[in-house]
């Protein structure tokens, strides 16, 4: 039984980091770093593969509790992704201090400093980040 999947994006203004759960959505996992402009067409292609159950936005807010000034083009690209998939359900999830994770995590892990210090690599492991704590706390409000 395939239960579809969630995807889930760190929305940047250069780069935009996806990533996916497994069919149970038990983890998630890293999945690629694009362009702004090429995520629509790449998440549509993933589609045709993939049943999409529902997207998980990363949610900027800073340390004061407003929204970061990247909101306004993640509005814009909500926008877009609720116009392309109007099906698909579309959550947010608290996105702070995932890339200093992501970059710590890294750096736990051993990966070389090239690795560590790769942005594109950051931002698929923040959008992982974000969307296993979409997951955890999906979890913890079905118990």
């Amino acid at each position: 039984m395939n239960q579809g999947v969630y995807i889930a994006f760190d929305y940047g203004e250069k780069r935009v980091g996806l990533a996916h759960t497994d069919p149970l959505h038990l983890i998630a996992s890293a999945l690629d770093t694009l362009a702004p402009k090429d995520v629509i067409h790449f998440v549509e292609k993933y589609a045709q593969q993939q049943e999409i159950k529902a997207f998980v936005v990363g949610l900027p807010i800073q340390k004061n509790g407003t929204p970061s000034v990247v909101e306004s083009k993640i509005q814009s690209f909500i926008l877009q992704l609720k116009h392309a998939f109007p099906e698909i359900p579309l959550f947010r999830q608290d996105e702070r201090y995932t890339s200093k994770i992501a970059a710590h995590t890294l750096h736990l892990s051993g990966v070389s400093k090239k690795i560590r210090e790769d942005k594109s690599t950051l931002d698929r492991i923040s959008a992982a980040l974000i969307l296993q704590s979409f997951l955890d706390s999906q979890k913890s409000k079905s118990k």
